[in-house]
């Protein structure tokens, strides 16, 4: 490592007087107006394996739904090996980083419940395998209750492709993954003090000490790793945008267009800058207080999307529009599911435990799932799910 003895720089300076942002506990610190970070004139923000890993699952999704794949295909996919041909991108078949190894894996949830990481993990697999040799199979049969096949919106609109339960299992992967892999690895990964804090980090970044070869500090680029699983797909991850990928960045831009919830984008974003500017100033009070900001609205989100479409699919199922109705309940399916990722802000644990998720599967899953699925059922655990979180089933209905 080695050892810069000049002052940091920053894009936005760090204050020694004080401000009025006293809601932050950030008196010595001012935010800067962007995420951009250098030192000795070199940037030093760095996040290409979150980049990475969230082109890699947009290939999968999309490989969902090409049905000539065959079940080792879109396995290959999810748990790349380096140099394999997997990917359209030479830069990803080289890489040696893949998703499957990321999903349930943070050091606070999974480091010690590997049975539980496992578990999910075959959930994946299972969705995955069950896509190319069942639905796959079944691509040009209409869909029934116990039968996999296709199903078409009313009106002459969309096509589903549906388990026999009816459930899209490409949707299941894509919004499990926001929780699985992009929630999990930022709010119980990245941002822990167990990861930020780990071994000599403290120390080191005191010291501003840099990794090897790199202009960062280890605290800062953990940092960073945790920003980059939500901004990582922007074309300047630094002013982010939205919306640049179908995974959590999209969905924080939904959340944040609702006028019930607008706002949270801006709370999040401003918590990122600021907790890595508190670490460029050693201020990890300061630093912690933001971890808690970020895990409290990202959670949110979560369960905004998950109570949203299941109130979409319950209206949808009234309509007499199961082809919506069921394409809307899949999405609100893979949202519930990323709900055991979550963190409740200054806790260890999640708004709903793996075995509470697994509850809410089950009673969406039974006999015939989406088939027969009752408006009650859909109401039930929406209420359950915001109430938890403080806001209305109205409200994130919109």
């Amino acid at each position: 490592m080695k050892r810069i003895l000049s002052m940091v720089a920053v894009a936005a300076a760090l204050m020694t007087s004080c401000s009025n942002d006293d809601d932050n506990n950030s008196n010595q610190i001012e935010t800067p107006a962007t995420y951009v970070f250098t030192r000795d004139g070199s940037s030093t923000v760095s996040f290409g394996g979150q980049t990475t890993r969230i082109t890699m699952a947009g290939e999968l999704v999309s490989a969902l739904k090409v049905n000539t794949n065959t079940a080792e295909q879109l396995q290959a996919m999810f748990e790349h090996v380096e140099g394999n041909d997997d990917f359209s991108e030479a830069d990803l078949n080289a890489s040696n980083k893949n998703v499957r190894s990321k999903v349930a894996a943070s050091k606070d949830y999974f480091s010690a419940n590997t049975t539980v990481s496992n578990a999910i993990k075959a959930d994946f697999d299972g969705w995955i395998a069950e896509q190319a040799n069942t639905v796959f199979v079944n691509w040009d049969l209409a869909a029934t209750a116990g039968s996999a096949g296709q199903i078409q919106q009313l009106g002459g609109g969309s096509i589903r492709y549906v388990n026999g339960k009816g459930l899209e299992l490409n949707q299941a992967v894509a919004k499990g993954l926001i929780g699985g892999l992009m929630a999990d690895q930022m709010l119980n990964n990245y941002l822990s003090t167990s990861v930020l804090d780990e071994g000599s980090n403290i120390v080191n970044n005191n010291d501003d000490i840099v990794e090897a070869g790199k202009s960062y500090t280890t605290m800062e680029h953990k940092w960073d790793e945790g920003y980059g699983y939500l901004y990582g797909a922007e074309e300047d991850p630094a002013v982010p945008t939205l919306q640049a990928d179908s995974f959590l960045n999209s969905y924080l831009r939904q959340v944040d267009a609702d006028s019930d919830f607008a706002g949270i984008a801006d709370a999040i974003y401003e918590a990122f800058k600021l907790g890595r500017a508190a670490i460029v100033a050693k201020e990890y009070d300061v630093r912690d207080a933001q971890v808690q900001i970020i895990r409290e609205n990202i959670s949110k989100v979560i369960a905004v999307r998950a109570v949203h479409y299941l109130q979409a699919g319950k209206a949808s199922l009234a309509g007499n529009d199961n082809a919506k109705a069921f394409h809307e309940l899949s999405e609100g399916f893979g949202f519930i599911y990323s709900l055991q990722f979550t963190r409740k802000p200054n806790t260890d644990v999640p708004y709903f435990t793996n075995t509470e998720v697994n509850a809410f599967v089950e009673d969406l899953m039974a006999g015939n799932g989406f088939w027969d699925v009752e408006a009650a059922t859909l109401d039930a655990i929406s209420a359950e799910i915001a109430t938890e979180f403080g806001f209305t089933v109205n409200a994130a209905a919109n």
